[in-house]
């Protein structure tokens, strides 16, 4: 695409986890913990601004009726339960926080204040995240470009997500509180893979501060995306770059289509809909209803004029009726099908028995959808407003990015009412000393501290790149204390071969960083081959090993007597390509070899005694 001609502009917001032992808040331990000890069940309500307005995504919210539990673990308290006023801010956040503001050439307050962003989604049990503008301005150069800085905020992150069903949502509190600091930069117009670029940059220069975690879940982005005659759309939730560039990608498609969309609906001059558009058809049985309770309501929405808009395909396969299907599954409605799905489906009988009962006009189109009688009402509220919306405009709203890099529409964008003081703690005086502590321990530039690695640790560019930028650096750092193991043999499993296990469909959060370093350190105790390494690794993510050392137990089975066995048979079944090939008949029955005993003996001992076999059979 013509970038500059779509004029694509994005805001990026990196979200950061802070490496401090407590939480924000509290002096809960800074770490996930599945050990839960009791539940707490909640209902959380909308409620109007210090203006007098509900913000439109706490509505969205609250609408949605759902009920959330809780999943109390141990390093959640009372702060977390929302039973406890916070405690004091924690000082060492602060500290990280304001190095990373130094790094960014931002300015500073002297003093900020905890404010409360209502949150009503049930990711905070107490309804808003509290947060910190710390700074505001400042820089960041990449590819020679000074990218501005807009704000950075210092907050506290919200639960872990377990599962998100019709009716219950269900987190975890041990997330809940955790430092996180926020980098919002201003809009740049930039090119998708430019965007992936300045966020790598961002995320490496965090890393390079080693004050912050590290791993899946630590840091995520959220984007804005705009093009010419579209609108600000937010998308949350990204958890690495391959997935922003995809998503950013997907959103420009979407507002293309639905730019094209808007246009047809301004040459068909479709009426706008109301409530007058909505009929009850539970009791009509017109169309064979599947998946429909008994006790359910079964409306029809009369969309006037809207012949052929529905399933109309544009750009990125874009059609209208999957954007509105979006909606309506927030409230356990079920989409049954819509006035063109219906003809293309051969049940044109239906769909001229459903014209003629309820007098729709041939250019008129209809929705038809089944839910509990309460929640149906609450959804088609919001799918006529999101249909009148889609003849004027592109909705500002905010978007879930998937796995695969498209985006789903998650709730309204937020308005400016859902911020206010925090009532239960005082204004943050940041002293002249903390601004100049923090310009003191200021942290290099990211690309000297890779040159540092490549120099120490007689790496290549990319693969110092890559063992920085993965969770398992300072795993990497301390494995290099050993002078028996090679940092690019460490440095290439950590990155390349757990890489690739994860894309056969390995779990590594089966992989933890003890069986790791165990692995290493039998490695230089000549207990276990270079070549051990990924077999144990993929024994461990499989779960066929529960420890390396079960490993270490059958390979000690394996004895000389039986490894002369296995090359005698070898040495008999390949006797014409030693005849053939002779001294070089090693290479091809090495390779036989080793797919016996790849991991489990040494191949230097293989190979010695596979040419004292090769050799008595050619002496012959």
């Amino acid at each position: 695409m013509d970038w500059q001609k779509i004029g694509l502009l994005v805001g990026i917001e990196v979200h950061q986890q802070l490496l401090t032992s407590q939480k924000l808040f509290c002096n809960c331990v800074n770490c996930d913990d599945d050990n839960v000890y009791k539940k707490i069940l909640r209902k959380l309500r909308v409620s109007k601004g210090e203006l007098g307005q509900y913000d439109p995504s706490s509505l969205f919210e609250s609408n949605k009726s759902k009920t959330i539990s809780y999943l109390v673990t141990r390093n959640s308290c009372l702060v977390e339960e929302d039973e406890e006023p916070p405690h004091d801010l924690n000082s060492n956040a602060r500290h990280i926080a304001l190095i990373i503001a130094a790094n960014l050439n931002s300015n500073i307050f002297n003093e900020t204040y905890v404010m409360r962003k209502t949150v009503i989604d049930g990711s905070n049990t107490s309804g808003f995240q509290r947060t910190l503008l710390i700074s505001s301005g400042g820089n960041i150069k990449i590819n020679n470009q000074d990218i501005k800085i807009q704000t950075i905020c210092l907050e506290e992150d919200s639960a872990r997500l377990i599962k998100d069903k019709a009716k219950i949502k269900e987190y975890s509190l041990d997330r809940l509180g955790v430092p996180l600091i926020e980098i919002a930069l201003a809009p740049i117009h930039a090119s998708p893979a430019e965007i992936k670029k300045i966020s790598f940059d961002i995320g490496m220069m965090l890393r390079a501060t080693k004050k912050v975690k590290r791993g899946l879940g630590t840091i995520r982005q959220d984007v804005n995306v705009s093009i010419k005659g579209g609108n600000i759309v937010e998308i949350k939730g990204i958890q690495n770059l391959d997935q922003l560039e995809k998503a950013i990608n997907y959103e420009v498609k979407r507002q293309v289509a639905l730019l094209n969309i808007i246009k047809i609906f301004e040459s068909k001059d479709a009426y706008e809909i109301s409530d007058n558009d909505i009929y009850d058809v539970t009791k009509e049985r017109i169309i064979n209803i599947e998946k429909t309770k008994k006790e359910d309501a079964i409306k029809l929405i009369k969309l006037n004029k809207f012949e052929k808009f529905l399933g109309c395909e544009h750009d990125a396969n874009m059609r209208l009726y999957q954007e509105l299907i979006q909606i309506i599954r927030f409230f356990g409605i079920n989409w049954i099908c819509h006035s063109e799905e219906s003809v293309h489906n051969k049940t044109n009988d239906k769909n001229i028995q459903i014209r003629r009962i309820l007098k729709i006009d041939r250019d008129d189109g209809f929705i038809i959808i089944s839910g509990n009688k309460t929640s149906i009402n609450i959804a088609i509220k919001y799918l006529i407003k999101r249909i009148n919306e889609f003849k004027e405009k592109i909705p500002a709203e905010t978007r879930i990015a998937t796995k695969d890099g498209t985006t789903l529409f998650m709730r309204p964008k937020s308005g400016a009412d859902r911020m206010y003081p925090e009532t239960d703690l005082p204004p943050i005086i940041i002293s002249k000393k903390e601004i100049e502590n923090a310009e003191h321990n200021k942290s290099g530039l990211w690309e000297d501290t890779i040159k540092s690695i490549t120099t120490k640790y007689n790496l290549n560019l990319q693969l110092a790149e890559q063992i920085f930028d993965s969770e398992y650096f300072e795993l990497f750092e301390n494995l290099c204390g050993n002078k028996k193991l090679s940092p690019k043999f460490v440095a290439s499993s950590l990155c390349s071969t757990i890489t690739k296990l994860q894309r056969e469909g390995l779990d590594v959060t089966n992989l933890n960083s003890n069986e790791i370093v165990n692995t290493f350190n039998l490695l230089s105790e000549d207990k276990i081959t270079n070549e051990s390494i990924e077999i144990i690794f993929r024994d461990l993510m499989s779960q066929k090993l529960k420890t390396v050392y079960e490993y270490i137990h059958n390979v000690s089975k394996i004895d000389e007597k039986q490894i002369n066995v296995i090359l005698d048979k070898l040495i008999i079944d390949n006797k014409n390509i030693i005849y053939e090939d002779k001294n070089r008949s090693i290479n091809k029955l090495m390779g036989m070899a080793m797919k016996e005993f790849r991991g489990k003996v040494d191949g230097k001992k293989i190979n010695s005694l596979l040419q004292k076999k090769i050799l008595m059979i050619l002496q012959k």
